[in-house]
């Protein structure tokens, strides 16, 4: 089983350790003295025990967990763990280059430090085993970053993990900005019991834990109690009775925390804890996933998991998975055998597992051969960081009429190379009937969402109301509601408040973010009392701009308690910028202007390369009356990412409030050119030409040739107003017959079309 950690996703890798802790005297650590260690991180955390405490009594399971790839998620660099060649090698592509060696024991590499000028730095630690090894460099104020050019620990080269161009130094994604920061974006899952220790005061960490990497407490919860317990009811070298008293229950929240693309909630997460008490996790967002559910980006095991049938049966890690290993029960299909055979096991007997699958007669491959493993079909697998392909927990069933419709992955043509979705689909005509075209999918629902289809509503609708499908599922078909149809959701996301499974009271949570605030209140009010935090969290966001509306009673008290649940999120996640830009959004809304400024610049200060938070900071000046610190602050920002769209149309805004005309259409025009894709900027920037006088450059950037394929019936107006102003007929027509099929009842578009026509051939 390869596990691996990767900087994409804020899920980290952690598969659950079953064992106790040592029952003989209790450990320095337990008495509340610092464990000697090589590692300066290691420290004593109340609760905690050395993590050697453990093997002595439970020498099996050790031995075991030595053998995983958790053993080795993290670890000072040494000989023994460095696996890539520092013997004086070197990278070059993609415009990143780096140079590798040794020097008095130490690991070096030589590459563009966050100044943009080449430098000497010592790696600290290695990071993950196989099929990559990354490296974490110190770079002061306890800032450990991953170097972006891993060790394929397979091919034995050195490979860049990124796409495209290189990020510039200061930037978010360069690898010493905050994205490839191991204290923020890596730290949950790699180590025993970590503590961030992030001081918003110095912008510096003092990051610790019980040990380097992941260890028996990483799942069981501190074990002091249990080794206290046990050494005096039992004495030294004696093994327990009850071998888990005083330890965290160990269950598939356990493995969740890491395995899981998901937000934490809380600054100090103990094993054994609800999984949405401690975080919120990502629905099945179109950025995440593909409309059938399966995996897009790297969002780990849980959502994928959540979707299946083997999830709602019953089914968890442990089934499949050794809990020290990591590995698989059994090798190939016998796995699969474990429970779907002849006769379902009693415990299944309610999701009737059986069948005889394990033979040509289903496969339709031969026997023994990879297209007749059961993963190969059901799980199949997708590459993420380059070299590390991942098998997909949601155990579909192959659909080639969907990749034909939606572009959705199927394992028939990733397999067979050449061959096209229509002949895959044609192949299990042949051998199974039509019948499986008409299998229910989530795929219609979603995949028209994705096209903003209005007629995907419905069948939006169908999902959230069927109970058989899973939470993730109808939590995120309500948010998709939402984005489509508005205050029009109001309802169903209200009566999706009620729903018993908490991942569709989390999706109408989120879901009302999209409804007008006049409307949210009564449609989710009630969530900012809900048993689980993930979903008061959210509701708490979503109430943020509702301050001109009257709590009362219970209902104020309730939002008071879910808003100090946010307010312990945000503390989290303090050195977050996102988080602390949106939290800024929050306060304002809530008028409380002073916290909200600190916020949004404590915001920019941690990743100044953010153009949210600028903008965001930027806006709080405007809505305060401040336009010309709107128009500073945008100008900075500006001045920080040349190349952001967002910021030069924002920046073009403000100075139009500030009536410097010249100046604003120059930074519009940028944004048109930066993005020329967004009708809202290239409209926004004729209307500000059109004003000053400049109505034929306005007109000039519609393009009449493109008319047709135009959907924005606002752009369309603002340039048959404009070609009638400067009685350019022909061109107008374009754009006047474009709108006309966009609202085919409108009379008054028809009879216009009609006119210009006229005076179209008029002027010929």
């Amino acid at each position: 089983m390869k596990v691996l950690v990767s900087l994409k996703a804020v899920g980290r890798a952690a598969v659950v350790l079953v064992w106790g802790v040592a029952a003989f005297g209790l450990s320095a650590a337990a008495e509340g003295l610092t464990p000697v260690g090589a590692d300066p991180q290691i420290a004593s955390h109340p609760a905690y025990v050395e993590e050697t405490a453990c093997s002595s009594c439970h020498a099996d399971q050790a031995a075991a967990f030595a053998t995983s790839h958790h053993a080795q998620a993290m670890a000072l660099a040494t000989d023994n763990t460095v696996l890539a060649d520092f013997n004086n090698t070197s990278f070059e592509g993609s415009g990143v280059k780096a140079a590798f060696f040794r020097k008095d024991g130490r690991f070096l590499v030589r590459t563009e430090g966050p100044d943009g000028k080449e430098a000497e730095f010592e790696v600290k630690y290695t990071f993950a085993y196989e099929p990559l090894q990354q490296y974490l460099i110190d770079l002061g104020g306890g800032k450990l970053q991953t170097l972006d050019i891993a060790w394929d620990t397979q091919n034995k080269k050195w490979f860049w993990l990124g796409t495209g161009s290189p990020a510039k130094p200061g930037s978010t994604f360069h690898w010493t900005g905050p994205f490839y920061r191991w204290n923020r974006t890596c730290i949950d899952c790699h180590s025993t019991d970590p503590q961030t220790n992030f001081r918003p005061q110095t912008n510096t960490y003092e990051s610790s834990y019980v040990a380097t990497s992941i260890g028996c407490q990483s799942c069981h919860g501190g074990g002091a109690a249990h080794v206290k317990w046990a050494t005096a009811k039992h004495g030294p070298a004696t093994e327990p009775a009850e071998p888990t008293l005083g330890l965290s229950k160990v269950s598939m929240d356990t493995c969740l925390a890491c395995h899981s693309r998901r937000t934490r909630l809380v600054g100090n997460y103990q094993p054994g804890g609800s999984f949405l008490d401690n975080f919120s996790p990502a629905m099945l967002r179109n950025d995440l996933y593909f409309p059938d559910g399966q995996i897009l980006d790297e969002v780990f095991e849980y959502g994928s998991f959540q979707q299946s049938k083997m999830a709602r049966a019953g089914v968890t890690c442990f089934d499949c998975h050794l809990p020290h290993e990591g590995n698989v029960k059994a090798m190939g299909n016998a796995l699969c055998t474990q429970c779907h055979t002849q006769d379902a096991p009693e415990r299944f007997a309610a999701n009737d597992p059986s069948g005889d699958f394990d033979t040509p007669a289903h496969t339709h491959h031969p026997e023994g051969s990879t297209g007749a493993l059961c993963a190969n079909c059901h799980m199949p697998e997708r590459t993420y960081m380059k070299v590390d392909p991942r098998r997909d927990h949601s155990f579909v069933i192959p659909r080639p009429d969907l990749s034909e419709l939606y572009g959705t992955p199927n394992a028939c043509t990733s397999c067979h190379d050449g061959k096209t979705n229509v002949w895959a689909a044609t192949t299990l005509d042949t051998w199974f009937g039509k019948g499986w075209r008409d299998r229910q999918t989530i795929a219609h629902a979603f995949g028209r969402a994705v096209k903003s289809d209005a007629a995907s509503l419905e069948a939006l609708r169908a999902l959230v109301g069927d109970g058989k499908q899973a939470g993730i599922v109808r939590g995120t078909a309500i948010t998709e509601m939402s984005r489509l149809a508005g205050a029009d959701a109001a309802a169903d996301v209200k009566a999706a408040t009620e729903d018993n499974d908490p991942l569709v009271r989390l999706g109408a949570a989120e879901a009302a973010s999209n409804l007008p605030p006049e409307f949210r209140l009564d449609a989710i009010g009630r969530l900012l009392g809900d048993e689980k935090r993930a979903v008061r969290v959210a509701a708490a966001k979503a109430l943020g701009s509702t301050q001109s509306l009257d709590f009362l009673g219970d209902q104020r008290r309730d939002f008071d308690s879910a808003v100090a649940d946010l307010k312990a999120y945000v503390e989290a996640n303090a050195d977050i910028a996102e988080t602390q830009s949106t939290y800024g959004t929050f306060l304002l809304e809530q008028g409380h202007q002073q916290e909200a400024e600190k916020t949004l610049r404590q915001a920019v200060e941690l990743d100044p390369s953010l153009s949210g938070a600028r903008i965001n900071l930027a806006e709080l000046y405007r809505a305060t009356g401040d336009g010309a610190k709107s128009q500073q602050t945008y100008a900075e920002a500006v001045s920080a990412n040349p190349d952001r769209a967002d910021l030069r149309f924002g920046h073009g805004l403000s100075l139009v409030r500030q009536k410097a005309m010249e100046e604003a259409i120059h930074e519009l025009e940028m944004a048109v050119r930066l993005e020329p894709g967004n009708t809202r900027y290239r409209m926004t920037a004729a209307v500000a030409l059109d004003s000053v006088g400049h109505t034929d450059q306005a007109f000039a950037l519609f393009d009449p040739d493109q008319a047709d394929a135009t959907a924005d019936a606002n752009l369309l107006g603002t340039a048959i107003q404009m070609g009638l102003k400067l009685g350019l007929y022909p061109e107008t027509l374009s754009f006047a017959t474009a709108l006309a099929r966009l609202q085919p009842d409108n009379q008054q578009v028809a009879e216009l079309v009609r006119q210009l026509q006229a005076a179209s051939q008029d002027s010929k």
